[in-house]
Parts: structure tokens; sequence; C-alpha cells
């Protein structure tokens, strides 16, 4: 088998294993059923997938039930009802979700559960801005927060304190009744308060620090100003903060991760070793701006291959986690495929090394792959095309790149989301 072939199987190995049924039904299998009314909401990419395992399980006592989830990942659902929104850039489908999910939560009673099933790309698809914060306003924040390079963590944080839905405020909203969220991570380090920007966790942000992120981004004067006007107000202790850990509605939640990175790393690492490769898991947390670290990867490729390595060639080093891009050029693609193209412009053109970087939710940035395959080829292969990776480098145009060569990693919408892998392929030189 080829390189590029083991890199392939080893990233469907993971995938398969992050499918979100089996965990889904693990936990409910654990869960009290309520005395009331069963009441199923949810949002993410994977919300879908994981209402209809709720479905399978607990479908017939299911009252009422909605989830919102990403353009095109859908699934098969009986009585829940799903609605597509947009991402990452919220949209008015979302926002409509949003105040839905709070009707349905404000309806609860105390013999009731609230079940929410949060994934990855929750908080996008759930926009319900605080007045006189309007829809426009957030989409314009997430922008230029993107834009800038803010990472998962810095622009939840904002996200939180211009929203009436996350930190905790659908938590607030489902009070008194007894509420249990199914959570799958898509955050390094699974904080609760993060997850989908945390709608049924205590907050750990506050207003002082959302507005220090704007600052250290140099986004106060860019951002809309009914933004900086809430967040301004905020710290000045006129608005109220969200709800803290110990706010007493937090006694009937109950927030489970079900599913997180190391599923996906393990997998991997198994699937390396059955087809002859030495594993080595360089971390579960990978994170820093895309072509900095694929500068990293490929000088580690490069000692292992030179037997200075931490494990010997034929070598499979794996990496979950999420890097981030800061957006210069006008471009198209994602983290994952900048890594690659970043890769490629350093792996020595001898052919013994492969690296492969894609999001298990099978999307990478606002295109249609989960991410590509690099080797020592890559640019000599784009050139004879007429195309300049370095200046499409630049341009954050990696997608274009990839396309032309036909090396991109497309799976359509997987269904699950637990961060991306990064795969270095090192055979024996």
């Amino acid at each position: 088998m080829s390189l590029r072939a083991a890199a392939r199987a080893i990233f469907d190995a993971a995938l398969e294993a992050a499918q979100v049924r089996p965990l889904v039904l693990r936990s409910l299998a654990r869960l009290e059923p309520p005395r009331g009314r069963l009441l199923v909401v949810g949002a993410g990419k994977a919300s879908g997938a994981m209402a209809a395992a709720v479905e399978d399980a607990w479908g017939a006592r299911i009252d009422v039930g909605f989830v919102v989830v990403k353009d095109g990942h859908v699934a098969p659902t009986r009585c829940v009802r799903l609605a597509e929104a947009g991402h990452p850039v919220p949209d008015e489908r979302g926002a409509r979700a949003a105040r839905e999910i709070l009707a349905i939560a404000g309806d609860a009673g105390a013999d009731d559960l609230v079940l929410v099933l949060i994934s990855g790309g929750a908080s996008a698809l759930t926009p319900a801005p605080a007045p006189p914060i309007s829809l426009a306003d957030k989409q314009s924040l997430t922008r230029l927060l993107l834009a800038a390079g803010a990472d998962i963590n810095q622009l939840n944080a904002v996200r939180k304190h211009c929203s009436v839905f996350k930190g905790g405020q659908l938590a607030r909203a489902a009070a008194p009744a007894r509420i249990s969220a199914l959570l799958l991570s898509d955050v390094i380090g699974d904080p609760l308060d993060v997850i989908g920007s945390g709608p049924t966790a205590p907050d750990a942000s506050t207003f002082a620090e959302a507005l220090g992120i704007l600052d250290h981004f140099a986004l106060r004067a860019r951002a809309p100003a009914a933004v900086r006007e809430r967040l301004e107000r905020g710290v000045r202790g006129e608005i109220a903060e969200t709800p803290k850990p110990d706010d007493p509605l937090f006694a009937r939640v109950d927030n489970q991760v079900i599913g997180n990175n190391q599923l996906v790393v393990d997998a991997a690492r198994a699937r390396a070793a059955a087809l002859g490769l030495a594993p080595h898991v360089l971390t579960r947390s990978l994170s820093g701006e895309a072509r900095e670290v694929a500068r990293q990867l490929v000088a580690l490729g490069r000692d292992i291959a030179a037997g200075r390595g931490p494990v010997a060639a034929p070598a499979c080093v794996i990496a979950g986690g999420e890097t981030t891009v800061t957006v210069r050029g006008g471009g198209r693609g994602g983290r994952s495929q900048e890594l690659a193209l970043a890769a490629a412009l350093d792996l020595p053109a001898a052919g013994h090394m492969v690296v492969l970087a894609a999001g298990t939710d099978g999307t990478d940035g606002p295109t249609d792959a989960a991410g590509a395959v690099a080797d020592g080829d890559t640019v000599t292969r784009a050139r004879r095309l007429g195309i300049d990776p370095v200046q499409r480098l630049d341009d954050n145009d990696a997608h274009a790149v990839f396309a032309a060569l036909g090396d991109l990693v497309v799976t359509g919408p997987t269904n699950t989301n637990l961060l991306d892998l990064y795969l270095l392929l090192v055979a024996t030189p």
C-alpha cells in the first residue's frame, strides 16, 4: 500500500470511530427518563445524527423535538424536526432556530427533562443577538474575528456576551426543568463552557474578557457600534453577567461529554499499527498558525527519516486539534488545506513523506473538502499545471491547488465533529 493510500485508510478508520450513534445510545442507557415530558433540542453539525440516535432509543417518549444543523448535515429523523442554517457565519435561519429552541426550553416544567444535543458548530447555528445587537452585527463580528485568526475559545467568549442563548442562558431559560446535555467536543481540552459556547454550562468568561479579545486583535474600533456598546456597558456592570458556577440553576443540569478527539486519535493509532507503521501520538491539543505547524511537522518527519526522531520509520505521527489561519488573501481554503500546502513547500522531493490534514466533520473552511493530502511531488505537479504554490499560499488559496491536483480529501458531511486529524507518514528512506 502506498503512503497516500495508507494515510487515507488511517483517516477513514478515525472517522468510523467518530460515529455518534453508539456514543449517544451508551449515554442514554445511563440516563433516568423523565417523570413528565421529554423535550429534545439541539444544535451543531452532528445534532441531526444525535437526534436520530435518541429516536432509536427513546422515540416513543419524545413530546417535542427540534434541532438545527449546518446546511447539508441532515439525518433521517421521524419526530424531531430538523432545520438547516448558516455556518460559520450565522444567518436569519439560525436566529429563528435559536428563538424556537428558547421557546421550547421556556415551556418546560419542573417534572420535564430537556435533552440538549450539542456538537461543533452549535454556536454559529444559534445566533440570538442581545439587544441592541442585530444579526447583521453578529455576522460582521464573526467575520472580523475569524479573519483576524481568533481561536474557538476567543470567538465564543465574545459571542456569549452578545447573546441571550449562549453561556448558560439556555439552561436559565429551561429552569426549573431537569436538563441533560450530551456534548460532542470539537474543542481542545473539552471545556464545557466553550463547546458550542456552553448554552447549558456555567460561563467562566466575562464582559471584560470579551472586550479584551477585541482589543487584542485591534478590533474594538472596527466592531459594530452595538457590540461595543453592549460589551462596554457590561464591563461597567450595567448589564447582568452570564450565569456563573455558583448559580443554583445548575443543580438540575448535567453536562456529559460523550465523545472527543481521543476516540479519533486512538483509532488512527490502531489502524497505523495494523498497517505496519510505528504510531507516534504527538498531541491531542495541536494548535497554532497552520503554516507554522506544517513546518514543525515536516521538521519532525526529517528527524524520523534520519533516525533522530521519537520513533523509527516506517512511522505515522498522529495529532489531533485545531490550527488557525490569519486570512490575508482572497482565496479559498481552510486550516487543514492551508497546513497541507505549507507542508508541501517543505516536504523533501525524495517521496518518503506524506501529510494528510482533514476535519472530522467533513468540511474545511468555506469549501466542499475535509482537507487535503500532500507529498514531496505536490509542488512540482502544481508548477507543471502553471500554478505557483507559494503565491497561492500567500493568497490563502490552498483549495485551488489541491482541487487542480485531485488531492482534496472529500468525504461529504460526516455527521460528526471531533476536531481535526493531522497525519505525517514517513517511509524508510
